[in-house]
Parts: structure tokens; C-alpha cells; sequence
């Protein structure tokens, strides 16, 4: 090996390995994402984390298109349940055809599945690859993580879309990271972190690697919450007032094995408590949605919560795990459209990838200790495009204890560290994605090598 070969070895800056010469992009693209797009085609792999309502699906549309004409070949989308309805409906929206992977094919174009559906097709006919909400990958030990990296592998074009994703859970980045061949988990971890105390599983940025770290990041991956986080003008970016009403109902239950209720400590202890009072809570729903003529999303986390939530509520529609995928498409893209007129359903099923802002109601019967959860089920309706203030209603018995004080602090500390990831991020990425050019990392030796006389 060469000295300078040696020297661009040692380089962790994610480098180009997409288009040389970007094609004309649909001119419906606003200025920040058509730069994104740019940016992302010239990577050839990359991240793009955007948060709700910047025009994810329209820049991973295009950015598909691009590549499918590029190389003649198709292109893979892969999205949750009836997501997959929704960007084709997009997509025609926007003059881009994209189609059901029904079988194999082997002719230029966009195709888009479920995750749930990936083992049914052998993925490496396509030339790109697209994951829509790519949170996906933060189960790093889960199949569809190490299926969907490994099966990867002999794609040379791949993109990941998700909203921003949470700035604690490194893990999370670690997986992009690997799925854009940036850097494999383990060698990030050991390059940029330690381990925080005895545990294993927990680990923290090494102080002095910080800013390299954020600088690594941003060579694979944009992060964008509003158009100003690259230097663009915000226009109609503003999100409307969110409000959140913490709504108690009390309970003389009285907590098993007492003589009278107790506030909830541990975790069994609060799902015990939820279970008791479910009754109580499902009725304060009930009478808040029944003597109002707005459009309502509930959200629960129990089956029985969500059986007798749809008796409660007049003209409401339950979507639960068991039901079939059909009637998951029809209800939720219904209540997406307007036809239906109170949707219940699980985060888990129904709060990644859809939007929802014909809705500015919702309420949570119920809170589990997951802000993930919480955070993408408000953000179906509070996003960018939203024209109405949006209302959180949370649910609780006063026996479930401080859960949702716990959430609200997970919260705050997501905000922090957005913050703080954004600053650090900010102006790496308004100089690549603006400029968009390739990142060339130069080295003009000065001095001679002198060998030692016992190498002579």
C-alpha cells in the first residue's frame, strides 16, 4: 500500500458513490428538498432525516425515479402497511408512477411493498432501495434489521427516510450508518464511544469525539426539522399551536392486596392500574368525543381498551392487530381521506408513516412509557401542513402514577438533544447539501520521509 492510499484509508468521511451529472428534478420540488435530492443522488447512499411533513415521500420518490432512468433497472420502496397506498397516491400526485410488488420483474420502475413482505421477493434485481420510515432498523437485533442490511448489500443504490431520529439512541444511527456502508455498528462504537459505567448496553460519546462524530454523520445523512436548519427560508414551514390537557379520572378501586387505592410505583404496578381503571378513563373518552363534531383519532394500548372504546363512541371504527390487512388499508386510508369520522386504534399500527392532518383532535386513553410512541401518534396530525391548532388529550387514572411526567421528561431531553445535534450538524449540512458538491479530503506532504539507516 502506498503512503497516500494509506493516509485516504485512515479518511471516515462517508464518500461519493452516485451520480456524476444530476438529470433535471421535477420542478413541484421546493428549493431545500430538491437540494436534498441533489445531494442524496450524488452520495448514491444515504440518510434523510426530516421530520414530519418536509416532503419525505416526494424527495424518496424522486430520488427513485432518478435511479430507475439512471440504470434502466427498478427500484425498490420498501413502507409500513398502508403507507404503501398512500405514496402511490402520492406519487400521482406528483406525476410519478409507482406500483404494488406483486412478483418478480425485471423492467425499469418504482415498486413498493411491506416490510412484512420482503422475504417473498429476491430484492437484488433491483438497482435502488428505498426504506421508508427506516426507524425500522432500530431493533438492531431484529430480523427485519439484519435481513434488510444483509440483503442489501449488492444494491448500489440505497436511501433511508425517517423523521428525526432520537438523538440518545446511537444504535439507531449505528444502523443507517451500516445500511449505507458508512461504517459498521462495532466500528463506530469503538472509534467514537465508551461504555457509560459497568453497563454494557449503554453508551456515551467520547468527549474529544464529538464534533468528528457529528461531522461523520453529516457525511451520509441530512437532518432537517424546519427549512432554516440549512439556511433556508421557513415560508410556510410553521408548525400551528400544539396543546396538550392532562385530563385525570379518579378511581376508589382499591389496589390489590390493600384496603384502599395506591399510586402505582413500578412498571407491572401501572399496567395493573391501567387494566382497573379502564372503565373509568374509556368513559371520560367517551363523553369528550361524543359532544363534539370534530374529526378524533384515539389512541390505546390494550385490546379490551379499544373493544370498549368503539361501543362508547358513536360512529367510530377500531383498527386492531388481528384484523385483516385489508380492512387496516381502508380504515386507516378512509380516516386519512375524511371518510371516516373517529379512528381507534394502536400506535403501533396505525402511528408511523400516515398523515393525518384532516384531524386536530386526538386523545391517548392511557400512556405507556415509550415517547417514540408518543411522539409519531402526535405528529400523524401535528405536521407541517396542519392549518388547525392541534389537541392532546392524555388520559390517566390517578392511580397510574408519574407516567406521564416520565414522558414529558423524555420529552424535553429529546427536544435538548435535538437541539444540540441539529447545532452540531447545521453547518456541515447547509454546506453539503447547498453546495452539493463532493467532499474531497486533500494532503500535501511537506516534509521528506526519512528512512531509518537500519532500514537502508
Amino acid at each position: 500500500m502506498e503512503y497516500e492510499e494509506f493516509l485516504k484509508s485512515k479518511n471516515i468521511e462517508h464518500g461519493m458513490s452516485g451520480f456524476n451529472d444530476i438529470p433535471e428534478l421535477n420542478n413541484q420540488l421546493m428549493d431545500f428538498q430538491s437540494d436534498i435530492v441533489k445531494w442524496s443522488l450524488k452520495k448514491g447512499k444515504a440518510c434523510i432525516f426530516a421530520d414530519c411533513g418536509m416532503g419525505k415521500t416526494f424527495m424518496q420518490l424522486e430520488w427513485a425515479r432518478c435511479v430507475s432512468e439512471k440504470t434502466n433497472a427498478p427500484v425498490l420502496i420498501l413502507a409500513p402497511l398502508a403507507v404503501s397506498d398512500q405514496t402511490i397516491r402520492e406519487g400521482n400526485k406528483f406525476g410519478i408512477h409507482v406500483e404494488h410488488l406483486r412478483s418478480d420483474v425485471w423492467d425499469k420502475g418504482i415498486y413498493i411493498t411491506n416490510y412484512e413482505r420482503l422475504h417473498k421477493y429476491d430484492i437484488h434485481q433491483f438497482k435502488g432501495l428505498v426504506l421508508d420510515e427506516s426507524s425500522i432498523l432500530k431493533s438492531y437485533t431484529g430480523k427485519y434489521r439484519t435481513e434488510i442490511i444483509e440483503e442489501s448489500q449488492s444494491i448500489p443504490y440505497r436511501l433511508a427516510c425517517t423523521a428525526t431520529p432520537a438523538p440518545n439512541d446511537f444504535m439507531e444511527l449505528g444502523n443507517h450508518a451500516e445500511f449505507v456502508n458508512a461504517m459498521t455498528r462495532t466500528e463506530m462504537l469503538s472509534m467514537f464511544f465508551v461504555h457509560d459505567g459497568g453497563e454494557t448496553q449503554k453508551w456515551r460519546l467520547k468527549g474529544h469525539a464529538e464534533n468528528e462524530f457529528w461531522k461523520w454523520v453529516a457525511s451520509w445523512a441530512v437532518m432537517i426539522r424546519k427549512p432554516s436548519d440549512l439556511g433556508y427560508d421557513d415560508g410556510n414551514y410553521i408548525l400551528p399551536e400544539l396543546t396538550v390537557n392532562q385530563v385525570t379520572v379518579h378511581s376508589d378501586k382499591p389496589t390489590e392486596g390493600f384496603l384502599f387505592p395506591m399510586e402505582a410505583q413500578g412498571l407491572q404496578e401501572r399496567q395493573k392500574a391501567r387494566k382497573t381503571t379502564m372503565m373509568e378513563r374509556v368513559n371520560a373518552c367517551a363523553e369528550m368525543v361524543n359532544n363534539s363534531d370534530e374529526t378524533w383519532i384515539i389512541w390505546c394500548g390494550l385490546n379490551s381498551e379499544s373493544e370498549e372504546l368503539r361501543r362508547a363512541i358513536h360512529g367510530s371504527v377500531e383498527v386492531k392487530g388481528s384484523d385483516s390487512d385489508e380492512h387496516k388499508k381502508k380504515s386507516l386510508l378512509g380516516f386519512a381521506n375524511g371518510e371516516i369520522h373517529v379512528l381507534i386504534s394502536k400506535v403501533s399500527i396505525a402511528g408511523f408513516g400516515m398523515n393525518f392532518q384532516i384531524c386536530h383532535n386526538m386523545a391517548f386513553v392511557g400512556l405507556s412509557d415509550s415517547y417514540e410512541q408518543y411522539y409519531q401518534a402526535v405528529r400523524r396530525c401535528w405536521r407541517f401542513g396542519q392549518k388547525k391548532p392541534v389537541n392532546v388529550n392524555i388520559i390517566t387514572s390517578d392511580r397510574e402514577g408519574a407516567v406521564v411526567k416520565n414522558v414529558m421528561r423524555k420529552e424535553a431531553d429529546a427536544v435538548r438533544m435535538q437541539e444540540e445535534m441539529v447545532q452540531h450538524m447545521h453547518l456541515i449540512n447547509e454546506r453539503n447539501i447547498r453546495g452539493t458538491t463532493r467532499t474531497i479530503t486533500e494532503y500535501h506532504a511537506e516534509i521528506k520521509i526519512q528512512l531509518p539507516s537500519w532500514l537502508k
